[in-house]
């Protein structure tokens, strides 16, 4: 048996066909659809060119994911998915039974499952993006908070002028300072030219990264001591470089330097899984 898993996205739908251990046998994706009914006939297009006998159908979803409802809250680029219930109709349409889960609840769903948090029951998943998401993971499980916004570490305010996590913990948003600070167009400063130019000495980009560095090391810190995880565990695009996940950690040891009470030393790793990473998760989550 095996699941169809998708991964709705506000630029690309993924999906796959995985086995119930998390191989993905075949892959691809679609243009995110422009309304409900486009997308309904995308999703029932992909089952239908597939020869398999699937047990279910795995979702990955933006915003606050409700599996029990069945209904998406909060917002996300793709609006039409948003506040009725979807898992109901994707049930009727795709003839399977459906499971959907909060994105960045998937992927790390996908690093404790099979990846790099194996075996752990405790972790913290941050996503570093344009801002900073993520999920918590207690006992093998997520843990969606009240209010399902468990994971939005991109919310802690960080310093006395209301500034986010989101705001000064992010590459991206290091990059924009830095192309301000030069008084150059925002657009000719990405994440690797930032680092590109702080390599070459630049100072502006030093105290800027210097700052982005900092700030999401205090996080992980307080994370630690506020919730006690085995693991923190870091996605996005700049976990990628080689150096990211050793540097970070060395700011993490100057924060706990700070503190002399402080005798746990927060454990950082890269994640394991890139752009598969939800529909892996979502699998998962549909087979718990």
């Amino acid at each position: 048996m095996t699941i169809l898993a998708f991964d709705l996205g506000g630029t690309a739908v993924k999906f796959g066909v995985l086995t119930t251990a998390g191989e993905i046998l075949e892959k691809g994706k679609f243009k995110t659809p422009d309304n409900l009914d486009e997308m309904l006939q995308s999703l029932m297009d992909v089952k239908a060119n597939y020869d398999y006998t699937f047990q279910g159908a795995a979702f990955s979803c933006p915003g606050a994911v409700n599996n029990e409802t069945g209904i998406i809250g909060g917002a996300s680029a793709i609006p039409y998915i948003h506040n009725f219930p979807f898992k109901q109709l994707l049930e009727e349409k795709l003839g399977l039974p459906v499971t959907m889960e909060n994105d960045a609840n998937c992927a790390a769903l996908a690093e404790v499952w099979i990846g790099a948090a194996k075996d752990k029951q405790d972790i913290i998943f941050m996503i570093l993006g344009s801002g900073v998401g993520g999920a918590v993971i207690r006992g093998g499980k997520v843990h969606h908070g009240a209010n399902l916004h468990g994971g939005e570490f991109g919310y802690m305010l960080m310093d006395r002028d209301g500034r986010t996590l989101s705001e000064l913990g992010t590459v991206v948003n290091a990059a924009t300072r830095i192309a301000e600070r030069l008084e150059v167009p925002k657009a000719s400063i990405d994440g690797l030219r930032a680092f590109e130019l702080r390599a070459e000495g630049n100072k502006i980009a030093k105290e800027e990264l210097d700052t982005m560095f900092y700030y999401l090391a205090r996080s992980i810190f307080n994370l630690q001591y506020a919730l006690d995880p085995e693991l923190v565990v870091i996605g996005g695009g700049v976990s990628e470089r080689a150096d990211f996940i050793q540097e970070l950690t060395e700011y993490v040891a100057k924060v706990k330097a700070s503190v002399p009470i402080a005798t746990i030393s927060p454990t950082v790793v890269g994640c394991h899984f890139g752009n598969d990473a939800n529909l892996i998760g979502a699998t998962a989550f549909h087979l718990a």
